[in-house]
């Protein structure tokens, strides 16, 4: 299998498959977050996908079907006429949102684990090495002489991905801000 070592956008491929959606759908997210900078910390236990379409009939109608009627689905918002966030609430996934958020992959529920391997079963080479960050122990061997170390300082670690990286999975749009700001405060240039 080899060892994978790179960053990639963790949410998309812990907590995406948790909302149940199949691989092939017209419309999938262009990026996936955890929080979003001044709205939604990793404490809200929200999880936001960014979709860059225009809102056209088409995407109205897989909002409906695919989006709206999921059991997750918290609110969609626009940010511009291309580029819509759609937010979940995964309070009902705290154990498994916490132990992502913590970087304990192992530690996520079984029905989870499910979840995110059967979403990643069609390509075998992503589904080895998701269930290699799911499923450590089975993968220490092989890390150790990657790395060039002891068996034992990679089964006292005992993950073998590293913990999602807050900063990247943190959603930061200021125009957004600017707009709630300037929606939010009225400023009145005469006196009444």
């Amino acid at each position: 299998m080899g060892v994978y070592t790179d960053y990639f956008q963790k949410s998309k491929v812990f907590m995406y498959p948790l909302l149940g959606l199949k691989k092939g759908l017209t419309y999938v997210p262009r990026q996936t977050y955890i929080a979003w900078e001044d709205v939604y910390s990793t404490e809200d236990t929200m999880f936001i996908c960014l979709y860059r379409t225009p809102m056209s009939v088409e995407f109205r109608k897989f909002l409906d079907i695919y989006i709206e009627s999921n059991k997750y689905y918290h609110e969609t918002i626009e940010l511009t006429d291309n580029k819509h966030l759609v937010v979940y609430d995964f309070s009902k996934l705290k154990f498994d949102y916490d132990n992502f958020i913590s970087g304990k992959y192992s530690n996520i529920s079984i029905d989870s684990k499910i979840s995110i391997l059967d979403y990643f079963n069609d390509d075998q080479k992503v589904s080895e090495y998701i269930h290699s960050f799911l499923s450590p122990q089975d993968s220490h061997d092989e890390y150790a002489e990657f790395f060039g170390i002891s068996k034992d300082q990679i089964e006292d670690v005992h993950e073998i991905c590293t913990p999602p990286d807050l900063i990247k999975e943190t959603l930061v749009d200021i125009n957004y801000k600017l707009s709630r700001l300037l929606k939010d405060v009225s400023i009145s240039l005469t006196n009444k």
